[in-house]
């Protein structure tokens, strides 16, 4: 009881200091939090000043180039899959193949004289300036190449992810009385929170119809955009179902059935291969180590016997 009393009497004590602290320093606090505001305010314009400064910046940059890509894009002979790649990779700029064939001799153009500079003030020698430079410019040429791959993969695997789930919205729209360019749309809409990439494919189909462009024609453009054979076969169901006046809902569903059954066959494939896969890692890295934990204290004994002898 006296443990306990001391404690509460300790707390109420803490309570009451802390309490008092509060009221001590609320003005100080008012006044810290008034003046933060002023200087956040009087702030505002030289931020605007600087935005302003970044913004001509990057227009002066981007003018740069696309100076230089139009110089470039004279000699260039396959335009059109090139620009087809950029838009599967989600780059929709009319100027984008510009900016990408710049970025691609601008890389490889300061990548290698960057070298012959820094090797020349460190004093290299001229054969490894060159042979290091060939292999820097080589690198800044291919490095925009790999970006895009790279970015188009990840782009049509978040597709690929969402597709299922699109489609069971896409056939509740249809059956609950919808056209296909209204569920579209709200499909579109829907999915923005899970796949942006599926969302702006379709945002992009329905502007295009928006726009008078005829829905088999729309579609036929999303499926030449798309790498995956998934959303190919739905881009022409759709198209023949539309052309012949089938029931699209009906051809929905069916083609929904048929990707849910794929996918469990691909799942089923994948556990399939897991076995398989598990043995390099157990023969590489697990039995290794058993044989030591197992065979060393055996080891021990053995060379101990022989040393005694």
């Amino acid at each position: 009881m006296p443990y306990l009393v001391a404690l509460l009497a300790g707390l109420s004590v803490t309570l009451v200091l802390t309490g008092f602290l509060q009221l001590w320093t609320a003005p100080s606090r008012v006044v810290s939090k008034e003046v933060a505001t002023l200087r956040e305010i009087g702030s505002r314009p030289f931020e605007a000043g600087q935005r302003r400064r970044r913004r001509d910046q990057r227009t002066r940059l981007q003018k740069a180039l696309r100076e230089i890509g139009e110089r470039i894009e004279e000699g260039q002979a396959d335009l059109e899959g090139v620009r087809k790649r950029l838009v599967q990779a989600g780059y929709w700029d009319p100027d984008a193949v510009r900016y990408y064939l710049a970025a691609r001799v601008a890389l490889a153009a300061v990548l290698g004289g960057g070298v012959f500079l820094v090797g020349g003030a460190l004093g290299g020698r001229i054969a490894a300036l060159l042979f290091f430079a060939s292999w820097l410019a080589a690198l800044g040429w291919i490095a925009p190449q790999w970006h895009i791959s790279a970015r188009k993969k990840k782009r049509w695997r978040e597709v690929q992810l969402a597709l299922p789930d699109t489609l069971d919205l896409l056939v509740a729209c249809v059956e609950a009385g919808m056209g296909l360019n209204q569920a579209l749309v709200r499909v579109a809409d829907e999915v923005r929170h899970m796949s942006p990439v599926m969302s702006t494919e379709l945002s992009m189909v329905n502007l295009e119809i928006r726009a008078g462009t005829a829905r088999a024609e729309a579609l036929t453009k999303l499926g030449e955009r798309s790498e995956l054979e998934d959303m190919r076969s739905l881009v022409n169901m759709l198209a023949q179902s539309d052309r012949f006046g089938t029931s699209i809902a009906q051809s929905l569903r069916v083609h929904v059935d048929a990707l849910r059954t794929k996918r469990r066959q691909a799942a089923e494939e994948a556990a399939a291969k897991t076995t398989i896969k598990l043995v390099f890692p157990l023969v590489l890295f697990i039995f290794p180590a058993l044989f030591v934990v197992i065979l060393t204290p055996a080891v021990i004994q053995v060379v101990e016997q022989l040393l005694s002898l």
